[in-house]
């Protein structure tokens, strides 16, 4: 095969989306496992915003249409990649998977860079804070790879550039511009919300904020499914350190 059809191929669903599926598997399981309920206890913020919206229209069914419309929307989208574009080549997912580690090894240094730079301050990183065990610090990571590309970049940036191509008639280049921006300024706000926030800091929302453009440059260059795993390592990565 010519050497750019990795990097064109594995943007499609079909790669993009069977390479995250067990990264989900794995954040769904093991927050089950903690928590013993399918939607109580301690999760991912994304996850809770997005499930919350399903529980508010149907109650403990939601859950199930939630679940239904993740999975069946992703499936149609994963079978009309085949019937388009054929099977898949199983070494393309051990590249995919060298890419994410390689990506969540140098997304925190490379941001924290950024950030010193602008800020003219010590290099930062922000992570998960300290207020949960082990093993709820990694569910929560591996669901900031899910949920929080979903929500952030699919949906949330995706949206803002077609409001910023449809109602604000900006072209391509500065209506994704303004999507990025402002879904980054979003993305890190997201971070102070709640119980379970973080303190409010010039340093760590700038930090998020670099953080969250860097992502949708990701997004866009390589996918959902290398930006997912890279998002979830880097935090892993970070839980660890």
């Amino acid at each position: 095969m010519p050497r750019d059809s990795y990097w064109s191929a594995t943007r499609a669903p079909r790669y993009s989306l069977l390479f995250v599926l067990p990264l989900l598997l794995a954040y769904e399981t093991l927050a089950f496992a903690l928590t013993h309920d399918a939607y109580a206890g301690v999760r991912n913020g994304a996850d809770v915003l997005l499930k919350s919206v399903f529980v508010w229209l149907g109650g403990r069914n939601g859950l199930l249409w939630f679940g239904g419309l993740l999975i069946g929307a992703g499936a149609i989208l994963v079978v009309r990649d085949f019937r388009r574009s054929g099977g898949v080549t199983p070494r393309y997912f051990l590249g995919m998977a060298a890419e994410s580690v390689g990506y969540a090894l140098a997304f925190g240094s490379v941001t924290g860079l950024l950030t010193s730079a602008l800020l003219r301050v010590a290099p930062l990183a922000a992570g998960i804070g300290g207020a949960f065990d082990l093993p709820t610090q990694f569910m929560i990571s591996l669901g900031a790879g899910i949920y929080e590309e979903l929500l952030f970049r699919v949906i949330l940036v995706s949206g803002l550039a077609a409001v910023a191509r449809r109602v604000l008639k900006l072209g391509p280049l500065p209506g994704g511009i303004l999507a990025t921006v402002v879904g980054a300024l979003i993305f890190s706000a997201f971070h102070y919300i709640g119980a379970f926030g973080d303190p409010l800091e010039l340093g760590s929302f700038t930090f998020r904020t670099i953080a969250g453009v860097i992502f949708s440059g990701l997004y866009l260059s390589r996918g959902f499914g290398i930006t997912a795993w890279t998002h979830a390592l880097y935090d892993v990565f970070l839980t660890l350190g």
